[in-house]
C-alpha cells in the first residue's frame, strides 16, 4: 500500500473482527472507497468495489442457506425475511457498529456527505469486508462473520414485524387505528435529474407521522413508512 502505516488495520482486524490477515493489503482495500482512489492516485490503485460484488454474493447466499435451513415458511416470505436482513440499513447499521467508520479511506467530499450517502458506504464497506474474508479464510469464516452481525438480527426483526413492506404494513396499522390511508407528499427535491435526492411526508389524516429520504421518491415513500410505523409502534 505504497509504504502507508497498516498497523491499525491489523490490530482492528485482530481485536474487533477476531481475524489474523496475512494479506493486510486486501484488507485495506475492502475498507477503500472509490473517492479515496480518485483523490490519491499515486499512492492508492485499488479501490472495494470488486470485492463488494463478491461480498454481496456471499452475503445472499449464507442467508439464504440459513433460511431454507432452519424455516419452513413459503419462498415469498424468506424473500422478504431476507432483503429485511441485507438491506442496505441493516448492514449499514452492522459496518457503523463494528467501528467500519474510522477506518474507510474516502474523500474530503464523501466525508461531508449526507447520513444516507455515509450509511450506503459503511454497507459497501461490510459486504467488501465480508468479500475479503471470504478469500483470504474461505466461506466457513465467512459464514460466521455474518451469522455473527446479520443473522443474529433475524429474531428483532421478525418480534417488530419489520420485514413486511413497509407501506403496506402502515396502511395497515393506519386504517386499523386511526380510519385513515396514509398519503405521501413530496416535501422538498434536491441535486440534477441524474443524481436527485427526494424527501416525502407521509400524511394519516392532517397529521404527518413521518419523513424518508432516498434517490427516488419510492425509496423516500419506504423510508417514510419506516419512520411511521415506529411512531405507532412506540
Amino acid at each position: 500500500m505504497s509504504g502507508m502505516d497498516v498497523t491499525p488495520y491489523k490490530e482492528f482486524a485482530k481485536t474487533v473482527l477476531g481475524l489474523k490477515f496475512e494479506n493486510i493489503d486486501l484488507f485495506v482495500t475492502a475498507l477503500t472507497h472509490r473517492s479515496y482512489v480518485n483523490e490519491h492516485k499515486k499512492s492508492a490503485r485499488e479501490h472495494n468495489e470488486r470485492l463488494e460484488f463478491l461480498g454481496d454474493a456471499v452475503l445472499e447466499l449464507v442467508v439464504t442457506a440459513y433460511l431454507y435451513a432452519n424455516y419452513s415458511e413459503p419462498e415469498g416470505i424468506l424473500t422478504s425475511w431476507r432483503s429485511s436482513l441485507v438491506r442496505t440499513e441493516s448492514i449499514g447499521a452492522a459496518g457503523e457498529k463494528l467501528g467500519y467508520g474510522s477506518l474507510i479511506r474516502m474523500s474530503k467530499g464523501e466525508k461531508n456527505g449526507s447520513d444516507r450517502a455515509r450509511l450506503q458506504i459503511l454497507a459497501n464497506a461490510f459486504e467488501a469486508v465480508t468479500g475479503a474474508i471470504y478469500l483470504e479464510f474461505g466461506y466457513e469464516a465467512a459464514e460466521k462473520f455474518i451469522y455473527d452481525n446479520i443473522i443474529v438480527k433475524l429474531d428483532d426483526i421478525l418480534r417488530a414485524g419489520s420485514w413486511r413492506d413497509p407501506k403496506s404494513h402502515l396502511q395497515e396499522l393506519s386504517q386499523r387505528i386511526d380510519g385513515f390511508t396514509p398519503a405521501y407528499k413530496v416535501l422538498s427535491e434536491e441535486g440534477p435529474d441524474h443524481d436527485k435526492v427526494f424527501t416525502l411526508g407521509v400524511f394519516v389524516g392532517e397529521k404527518q407521522m413521518g419523513e424518508g429520504v432516498g434517490p427516488s421518491k419510492q425509496a423516500a415513500q419506504q423510508e417514510a413508512a419506516r419512520a411511521a410505523i415506529k411512531k405507532y409502534q412506540a
